[in-house]
């Protein structure tokens, strides 16, 4: 739609510190020229001209995710809806932070997992039902049927749940699989892991640095290669009885191990429980939740969906309630520090040597993976940073970061200290700025740089408003005009010095960071 509003509008803003998330890198691939807000209604002034078939689904998306709030009240109905739609407004804050705390919250995201399930679920129902006739279990390609009416299903999955980059990336994992499974070929192999990566990246390119990549691919590689190699191996290791327990177990723990590496590197937070979580709440998905769900699709349009969403909800109340447990217990979740440039390639590189090296040279790759661990735990953090708005200044103390201001800039004060792997909030780390004896001076709002007189040589100083410092000072100065060209900064202290580093020296000139030429474009 084209709408009118009073909006207050800037530019994507850059990383809260240099080397750390781009959200101008972001933005610029999203299609996103501007954010901002408005405090005023928005008034419709012309319908859509295009995209009426995005605009059908959505509309079909809203009355899916209604219909199931409607049988499913609460976070219950919430997690339905996102799980089926991909619509989580209906979920409480309490509820996400609960999932993300027992390491639980890929669960609300439609990918790989809720593919897989959905795909194998239709695909075995429908071979099943081949299999009940003399005629179709002998005569037809049961097996082709049953993977082609898969790949449909996955398709209207992603239809019907918005399309984003974790569904679309799950999506090409399951139709590569499904598409060897109808010509006959193996559907689960390093091969088709490697051809589904190949479409991706092709597709989105920007995907290989994000989160959601490397963790789907990490975990969907660990899990080929080794149930590989127990399906290569000579004799019975584990008795057919127990194999799907063992199976369930095993899967589980390769992923979360192949998994949380990454999972620490992106956010900063390490879930000691996260397996004990996951080893109560995924089979339920797989055995209820995903089955319950395509049995409501079928018998919605005949107004009987209240039975399996009921069945569903019973699922999702027993993963909430897990959730909520597990995140309650002491030391359920612990910080760490984000790692530097080289921690992600070298661990990657020592993952895939022993994941796809055959023979006994494949275990090179355990010390190259121990290495990046090593490199890990040697970073240092800066001893400042600056906000690229002159807002807020972090100094790091023997306590942790201290935080020049206890309100204000919240989410870079966040990132900061998770970043540390510091899990105070803000005003926690604003009481730590008792007495700064660093040579940082931070002069917050109009009346405290107008009544700055002088700085001594060596210092520095911060302005979160613009400053015409005196040519006589032997300090430098840093006002919004400067930081707005310099980005966020990092300084480490020096025996001659500071050194410093900004985040558009850090990133250097792309076109998500440069500014055209004015009247460039006329």
């Amino acid at each position: 739609m084209r709408v009118m509003t009073t909006a207050h509008l800037s530019p994507p803003a850059g990383p809260v510190e240099p080397g750390g998330f781009d959200f101008q890198r972001h933005a610029w691939f999203a299609g996103l020229g501007a954010v901002g807000y408005a405090r005023v209604p928005l008034l419709g002034i012309a319908k859509p001209t295009e995209g009426e078939l995005s605009l059908l689904l959505f509309r079909l998306r809203m009355a899916a995710s209604a219909r199931v709030r409607h049988h499913l009240p609460g976070d219950i109905g919430g997690f339905a809806a996102a799980i089926t739609t991909g619509d989580r407004s209906a979920i409480s804050q309490q509820a996400l932070q609960d999932l993300r705390s027992s390491n639980l919250a890929h669960l609300l995201a439609i990918s790989g997992l809720h593919m897989g399930l959905l795909s194998a679920v239709v695909f075995s129902g429908l071979r099943l039902i081949l299999a009940l006739h003399p005629v179709t279990a002998t005569r037809w390609p049961s097996r082709s049927i049953a993977a082609g009416a898969a790949l449909i299903a996955a398709t209207g999955y992603l239809a019907l749940s918005g399309g984003n980059v974790a569904t679309e990336r799950a999506y090409v994992m399951c139709a590569v699989a499904l598409c060897a499974l109808m010509i006959g070929r193996r559907a689960i192999s390093l091969r088709a892991v490697g051809v589904a990566g190949i479409i991706v990246l092709a597709l989105r390119p920007e995907a290989l640095m994000g989160p959601g990549f490397q963790m789907s691919f990490a975990a969907t590689t660990a899990l080929v290669a080794v149930f590989g190699w127990m399906r290569d191996f000579e004799g019975e290791v584990i008795p057919r009885r127990l194999r799907p327990v063992a199976a369930v177990v095993i899967s589980s723990a390769v992923a979360g191990f192949a998994t949380a590496p990454i999972s620490a590197a992106h956010f900063n937070t390490v879930s000691h429980y996260g397996l004990v979580a996951n080893l109560l709440s995924v089979p339920l998905m797989g055995v209820l939740v995903i089955p319950a769900a395509v049995l409501a699709v079928l018998i919605a349009p005949f107004g009987l969906e209240g039975i399996p969403l009921w069945a569903m909800g019973l699922g999702l109340r027993w993963i909430l309630f897990v959730a909520e447990g597990v995140s309650n217990l002491p030391g359920a979740r612990s910080f760490v520090p984000g790692p530097g440039g080289w921690v992600l390639p070298l661990l990657a590189l020592g993952f895939l040597w022993l994941l796809i090296w055959q023979g006994s040279l494949r275990w090179l790759g355990c010390p190259v993976m121990v290495l990046s661990l090593i490199v890990w735990q040697a970073t240092t953090r800066p001893d400042v940073l600056v906000a690229d708005t002159g807002t807020l200044v972090g100094i790091m103390t023997a306590e942790g970061r201290a935080l020049s201001r206890e309100k204000g800039a919240g989410f870079i004060a966040r990132n900061w200290l998770e970043n540390d792997g510091d899990g105070v909030n803000q005003s926690v780390a604003a009481a730590r700025w008792v007495k700064n004896t660093t040579g940082i001076i931070h002069l917050s709002g109009k009346r405290a740089v107008a009544a700055f007189r002088d700085c001594r040589r060596g210092e520095i100083v911060i302005a979160s408003v613009q400053m015409e410092p005196d040519p006589a000072w032997n300090c430098r100065v840093f006002d919004p005009i400067q930081l707005r060209e310099t980005g966020a900064l990092a300084l480490w202290k020096m025996p001659k010095g500071w050194h410093i580093t900004t985040a558009k020296e850090h990133a250097g000139a792309r076109l998500w960071n440069s500014r055209p030429a004015r009247g460039a474009n006329r």
